[in-house]
């Protein structure tokens, strides 16, 4: 019998966005989200037996049920494709109707399969109102956003994580993709940042702030927060921001005269 168990938790629709980013912090791979009639939302995850036990210490309201037989084919049904900025977002067992125009991601190790509201915003910010050039993808993740900012004609494409794990997935998915993007270890909260002409963060609101503290760039996109949320800076002025699902990105263009902490040269 399977040891892996379903841990889920049932909420009203206007209640759901701050457990959706409970739910993300606890299980960074991404969770399940399902409707139900009557105007709730269900909210699932999955984990080991061990793993359950810690995730319900954490979720006392949650539910925990054995996973039943077939349920990878249930997950990966859940993983479907999705458009942003003129690009198509999906995993490899579906089919893109142009792959020069896609951007394929393994759900796995590494945060960020392109389906996630704050990636989709990301990428349509990308898109929209920027010209290309060097860009820095500061905190990684799974890649998704250097592989779409490469799509983007923006290059040189620099991403960086904290996590050599996630770095390892981004250039697994660049190759698989096709695409070049530099992956290197790098904490943006403590170590130099490279300078590039765009930026972009999608991370929580607090490490958001502290790297647009530190960047050295013409422009930056930053998401990972909920809809309401904007993280804020003195060297930067916030120029737009789109809304999607409950959860938020801005764009920000660099003030004249202002200056980051600390930055290194992007090769």
């Amino acid at each position: 019998m399977s040891r892996l168990r379903r841990i889920a938790l049932r909420v009203p629709d206007g209640e759901a966005e701050p457990v959706r980013a409970r739910l993300l912090e606890l299980s960074p791979n991404g969770f399940e989200e399902v409707e139900v009639a009557g105007g709730s939302v269900e909210l699932a995850v999955y984990a080991s037996s061990e793993g359950a036990t810690e995730l319900l210490a954490k979720l006392p309201r949650a539910t925990v049920e054995p996973v039943v037989e077939g349920w990878e084919d249930a997950w990966r049904d859940f993983h479907r494709p999705v458009v942003a900025g003129g690009l198509w977002l999906g995993p490899p067992w579906r089919t893109p109707p142009d792959p020069a125009q896609a951007v394929v991601i393994d759900p796995g190790r590494a945060f960020g399969t392109g389906a996630h509201p704050t990636t989709r915003l990301c990428v349509e910010l990308l898109a929209t109102g920027l010209r290309g050039g060097s860009l820095l993808d500061v905190g990684c993740g799974s890649g998704v956003l250097s592989i779409a900012a490469v799509r983007l004609r923006f290059a040189p494409v620099l991403a960086v994580d904290v996590d050599p794990v996630a770095v390892e997935t981004t250039r697994e998915n660049a190759a698989a993709n096709g695409v070049a993007v530099d992956a290197a270890v790098l904490d943006a909260l403590a170590e130099p940042l490279p300078v590039a002409d765009v930026a972009v963060a999608n991370v929580l609101l607090g490490p958001v702030e502290a790297i647009l503290a530190r960047l050295d760039a013409r422009e930056a996109i930053t998401s990972g927060y909920l809809a309401g949320e904007r993280p804020a800076h003195a060297g930067w002025g916030h120029v737009e921001t789109a809304e999607l699902d409950g959860w938020a990105a801005d764009r920000f263009r660099r003030r004249l005269g202002a200056g980051p902490a600390s930055a290194t040269i992007l090769p």
